[in-house]
């Protein structure tokens, strides 16, 4: 089967990111803090004990994403998934939220950042993550299995045979 391509394009987005995060590890920022502020708006180091799960979470999430567009992988690579459709429309939410100037100063290169980049992204990403999910195909139409009901031939509506 092939890759969709909301999938393509949301996994493209997760391992690029994924890929920074290990730039970061490898190759430490001049001033760690000015990329901290910048990225995040707040100062938090980037050690490998905070940039190792990241890459671990955002490789999952796009492999998971790949999955589920391919009829793979299963309940879990639908749940890890929808977790990441989930967490994409709140990071939107608050992402506009940050826009307005909620909580943020205007005049900071993530306000910035967050403006240009990283809303209108996680919006793109939760809508994308959602059309994976809807055109995700049935675990019946990849095997071919059907269940004993549509075996036997027999119908069922709201548990009662016609």
């Amino acid at each position: 089967m092939r890759i969709s391509l909301p999938a393509a394009f949301v996994a493209a987005v997760l391992l690029l990111d994924a890929f920074l995060h290990l730039f970061w590890l490898v190759r430490p920022a001049a001033d760690p803090r000015a990329l901290s502020l910048a990225v995040l708006d707040f100062d938090t180091p980037f050690t490998a004990r905070v940039l190792v799960p990241l890459i671990v979470v955002l490789t999952v999430a796009a492999l998971s994403t790949i999955a589920v567009s391919v009829g793979r992988g299963g309940r879990l690579a639908k749940a890890v998934t929808l977790a990441l459709g989930a967490g994409l429309l709140a990071r939107a939410e608050l992402g506009l939220a940050w826009a307005f100037g909620l909580g943020t100063d205007t005049g900071t290169p993530f306000y910035r950042l967050n403006l240009l980049l990283y809303t209108p992204l996680c919006v793109a990403l939760a809508f994308a993550t959602g059309a994976v999910l809807m055109r995700a195909p049935s675990w019946e139409r990849v095997t071919g299995v059907m269940n004993r009901e549509e075996e036997s031939g027999v119908r069922r509506t709201r548990g009662v045979p016609r």
